[in-house]
């Protein structure tokens, strides 16, 4: 098998089951692939095992050949569904761990926030890191958010790919953009969207322009000689 790759730009859909309330998590990911994501966390910290477990079996179904699937937190069950990879915060699994159970195919990331933490990370061997919160986020409601300073020093700092995350919507992501992030996490703005194709599009036409998600140029699975990094 060979390293399963994240590209450094793109719509990277948190799919989380605080923001989505009520909302089926499996058709609120059908509709990301159908929208052209191609990256998607589940996120549950409310969920017992066996309902996230069955969550993450059948979203690895809809999302295989598709999109990128990442599991957060929960190691053994992103070995389990055979998930693309696993999103660790920093008083989680350490990533030398995390490897250990996945292997060193899958991709891990590492939720940071500052620039310390997101070089550490990287020294850690994590494939990607997420810096946030950049803006104040009901998600996120004990973090003061790292803002945009943070998140432009980040970018210039590190090689690995970069995930900005936390309060960004229609309003502020094309500041976001300007940064320099290329990764852009969205929570709150798929999770409350009454129509999440039009949410991807109008999220994805910002200045600097993300890539187009239904072109083939657009994928974020690729091979290891693909350079993605």
């Amino acid at each position: 098998m060979k390293k399963i790759q994240i590209a450094k730009s793109g719509i990277y859909a948190v799919i989380d089951r605080t923001a989505c309330g009520k909302k089926s998590l499996v058709e609120l990911a059908r509709g990301c692939i159908k929208a052209g994501v191609k990256i998607i966390q589940l996120r549950d910290k409310t969920e017992d095992v066996k309902g996230f477990y069955r969550n993450a079996l059948l979203i690895r179904e809809i999302t295989k050949g598709k999109a990128l699937f990442i599991i957060n937190d929960r190691a053994d069950i992103a070995k389990l569904v055979n998930a693309d990879g696993l999103h660790t915060g920093q008083d989680d699994l350490p990533v030398k761990a995390a490897r250990a159970i996945l292997g060193p195919q899958r991709i891990i990331g590492k939720s940071c926030h500052s620039v310390k933490e997101a070089i550490q990370a990287e020294r850690e061997g994590v494939d990607y890191i997420s810096i946030g919160p950049i803006f104040k986020t009901p998600t996120k409601p004990g973090y003061r958010p790292a803002g945009l300073k943070v998140l432009k020093e980040t970018c210039q700092r590190l090689k690995i790919p970069i995930v900005a995350i936390g309060g960004i919507n229609m309003d502020n992501i094309k500041l976001v953009r300007n940064a320099g992030a290329g990764l852009i996490a969205v929570v709150r703005a798929i999770c409350k969207a009454k129509d999440i194709g039009q949410a991807i599009d109008k999220l994805s036409c910002v200045h600097p322009p993300l890539f187009s998600t239904k072109t083939k140029q657009g994928g974020l699975i690729r091979p290891a000689n693909g350079g993605a990094h």
